[in-house]
């Protein structure tokens, strides 16, 4: 299927003209902060008729990060729409469900309109959702369907910002909506939470007033050591030479990343424990007769304060819900008290055989992590399968290019067995790798948290060699000395 039906519904689907001339980098630089400064004030506008304060779900706060939204606000829905229609069409694409050259003008104009299509549909979808499901807090009912249409229409905006963005900035509005929103969330929650706490450490006195002080700006310094390592590790990588085979003399290198694929398995992992836990809790929360017991192991959940939260059982061993060091509500004053928490807290798991058993919350650190990692790996080797990024697939694009490795035959059956050597041990590794340094930027209570660290680096390092590919260094050599 090519979408030849799009032909007839393109015309109608408004479209962001691009700039008559090239534009310079003052000029990218222009439009970007304009767009930034709106899409700040989107973020920072609440919907008429929405409870800002009954706004405090951690799933929410998540989800916040990884779509460059915040719950309650214009931007709830974020960049949500974007990404989940891209990614749809991507592995539909990618599946051969669609037959869809991106070579070929006609065939690509018809995707893109296609998925803005898609995304404007879930932007309103997601709005309902987000309303309908009580994650947005209205004030009455009344009001609902204000709520929705402000949330609808906020969204909308940002798929047109995304494509102003990419078409005007310096990068794509994903990109800047992500690395700003995450950018956004240390800053304030440095100003709002780690200075005052800092503050009332001071004024309380004591002997251990000045290491109570340096201990707040822990999350802090947490995040700037995720945020090391993660620069560190996405300039790894092993590049394979590659020679031209109708010119002789020329030829280049094929990078494979140590981060091959990038973020992706972090964030599909958490999106499906978090999703879990969502998706669950209309079907388990007050269950009775005889599924109430299994109801209870796979997941316990409890009204508390008129809030049902997860609070044991299977979802809750395997869920992110830590308290963070810095969070008044969890009587968490500093690392030693929250270590202690860790070291000595149990987690409730019903038996459906033998009633309530206690679990330290050191073992279910463990099996978090240790599921967490392991979905990782399970989703970096699906995403490089269905992206057309295996082995086989690379191999097949290489020879089509024209490239070879030198000292092979052109056969993409070679070229493939090279490729194998290194791609699926990176994947899995990769995989690892990320998903270790984001559990523990979420155990350490790094702010910004581990995900939103990891895409703000990934983002950054991508425009790096965006901007160095375009040899705008050599233009403005400022430039050059800021990112030193």
């Amino acid at each position: 299927m090519t979408l030849e039906f799009m032909d007839k519904i393109a015309p109608y689907i408004p479209t962001i003209k691009g700039p008559k001339k090239p534009l310079s980098l003052r000029e990218k630089m222009y439009w970007t902060a304009g767009i930034m400064t709106i899409y700040f004030m989107l973020y920072n506008a609440y919907a008429i008729g929405v409870s800002p304060t009954a706004v405090s779900q951690p799933v929410l706060q998540l989800i916040s990060i990884i779509f460059a939204a915040k719950i309650g606000s214009l931007i709830t829905v974020g960049i949500g729409p974007i990404v989940l229609s891209s990614i749809i069409l991507q592995l539909l694409n990618g599946s051969g469900l669609l037959k869809m050259d991106m070579n070929d003008t006609t065939q690509k104009s018809r995707f893109q309109a296609m998925q803005k299509l898609a995304a404007m549909s879930i932007a309103v979808i997601e709005s309902a959702v987000f309303v309908i499901s009580g994650y947005v807090p209205v004030i009455s009912s009344a009001q609902i369907g204000i709520v929705i249409l402000q949330l609808a229409i906020g969204a909308i905006i940002i798929i047109f910002l995304d494509e102003i963005m990419t078409k005007y900035g310096i990068t794509s509005g994903i990109n800047m909506f992500i690395a700003g929103g995450v950018s956004f969330a240390i800053v304030a929650g440095t100003i709002k939470i780690l200075i005052p706490e800092a503050i009332a450490a001071i004024q309380a006195g004591g002997a251990a007033a000045l290491s109570n002080a340096i201990m707040a700006f822990g999350p802090l310094f947490f995040a700037i050591i995720i945020f090391l390592i993660s620069i560190y590790a996405y300039g790894m990588k092993i590049e394979l030479p590659l020679s031209f085979e109708q010119l002789r003399g020329v030829g280049g290198r094929l990078p494979i990343p140590f981060l091959y694929v990038s973020v992706l398995p972090v964030i599909l992992a958490t999106a499906l424990e978090e999703s879990l836990s969502v998706w669950f809790k209309p079907l388990l929360y007050n269950v009775g007769g005889s599924l109430g017991n299994i109801a209870k192991f796979i997941g316990l959940y409890q009204n508390i304060g008129g809030t049902v939260t997860l609070n044991g059982g299977l979802l809750y061993l395997i869920s992110p819900d830590f308290p963070l060091p810095y969070a008044a509500p969890y009587g968490i004053g500093n690392y030693a008290t929250y270590f202690t928490y860790l070291a000595t807290h149990t987690t409730q798991l019903f038996m459906p055989w033998g009633g309530f058993v206690l679990v330290p919350e050191w073992i279910h650190m463990i099996i978090y992590v240790l599921v967490f990692v392991v979905l990782c790996v399970i989703f970096g080797k699906f995403w490089v399968e269905m992206t057309g990024q295996s082995p086989k697939n690379m191999a097949q694009q290489l020879g089509d290019m024209g490239w070879q490795i030198p000292g092979f035959r052109r056969d993409p059956r070679i070229v493939e067995n090279v490729l194998n050597k290194y791609i699926p041990t990176i994947t899995v590794l990769g995989s690892i790798f990320v998903g270790l340094l984001a559990a523990v930027a979420n155990l350490t209570g790094a702010i910004g948290t581990g995900i939103g660290i990891l895409l703000t680096v990934g983002i950054i390092y991508m425009l790096y060699q965006q901007l160095e590919q375009e040899s705008l260094f050599e233009t403005y050599p400022m430039l050059d000395k800021l990112t030193k």
